[in-house]
């Protein structure tokens, strides 16, 4: 297999949201090092990220390898940030290939996390078990369910920041929680936005989608509301002293957030739509991004 085939079907350039998930956690973890003395470790940070990158290579072949038995992916329609990869379809990487690739990079990965639970607690496994089971119900039966959206905030937004954290610390806490809140409302909204160009294509496989069982108005209304609790939750966690003030920076990416609420209201629009898409990528990333900077920042003063 060919590396750039190998990169369209992980879908590399979505993989930062992983590196971006653990860097969060691990500030997190490493301004309450500097704060109370609690123990750090850089190479399980990187050993975890690791762990944490090949996860989400496996949600997203999963993903691609459903879709293509399924046939929805001859029907969804091509953006940059929706509709998967295609790589089976244009022939990039084989079924089969596809199958052991998604299989691999989840073995690999839980033996990354049972490596950090025979380490650093057991504590860690039932929040392993229940990531490795939503990467492998996700596509074939949660998507069936009605309202799907909660899993990708809970399994690729919360739970990596209590788990980096964990892997650090060794324990969760009420500030880990409250930290990783924003996470699991962004990946969820991530999900949401981009399922909307898709709805059309889904119904034909039964899934049932909010844009679906909602419709995509409401969709949209439930994504506005959403982001608007993700900000007003990082103000109120620093005016509970539960956050650093530093952590306020992830509100530089308001306006981009803003024009994304905009766009998610013009569905019809693909030219408008595909926009909000990309600005909701951005929202999402560097949220993360600048409360990560920001706790790191409150560790260093």
């Amino acid at each position: 297999m060919k590396l750039k085939n190998l990169m369209v079907a992980v879908r590399a350039n979505f993989l930062l949201l992983a590196v971006v998930l653990g860097f969060l956690g691990t500030s997190l973890a490493w301004y309450e090092h500097q704060e109370y003395g609690s123990s750090f470790s850089l190479g399980y940070a990187f050993i975890a990220g690791v762990g944490l990158v090949l996860a989400h290579i496996s949600v997203n072949v999963f993903n691609d390898y459903f879709d293509f038995r399924s046939k929805l992916d001859y029907k969804t329609p091509r953006t940059p940030f929706s509709g998967g990869s295609k790589a089976i379809v244009d022939g990039l990487i084989t079924v089969k290939q596809a199958l052991w690739l998604a299989i691999g990079s989840l073995v690999i990965a839980a033996a990354v996390g049972i490596f950090f639970t025979l380490t650093q607690g057991w504590f860690l496994l039932p929040l392993l078990l229940v990531s490795v089971v939503i990467i492998l119900i996700y596509t074939p039966f949660i998507l069936r369910l009605g309202y799907p959206e909660w899993a990708a905030g809970l399994g690729l937004g919360t739970l990596p920041i209590l788990g980096a954290y964990f892997i650090q610390t060794g324990e969760y806490t009420i500030t880990a929680l409250i930290a990783a809140v924003p996470s699991g409302i962004l990946v969820h909204n991530l999900l949401l936005l981009n399922e909307i160009p898709d709805a059309e294509a889904d119904k034909t496989v039964k899934r049932r989608t909010l844009p679906i069982v909602a419709g995509k108005k409401n969709a949209a209304i439930v994504y506005s509301v959403l982001m608007l609790i993700m900000y007003l939750w990082i103000i109120g966690a620093v005016i509970t002293h539960d956050m650093p003030a530093f952590t306020l920076l992830g509100l530089l990416t308001l306006p981009l957030a803003y024009k994304a609420i905009n766009g998610s209201f013009k569905f019809n629009d693909m030219s408008k739509l595909v926009p909000a898409l990309a600005n909701n990528v951005f929202v999402v990333l560097l949220t993360q991004l600048l409360m990560g900077v920001g706790f790191i920042l409150a560790g260093a003063f």
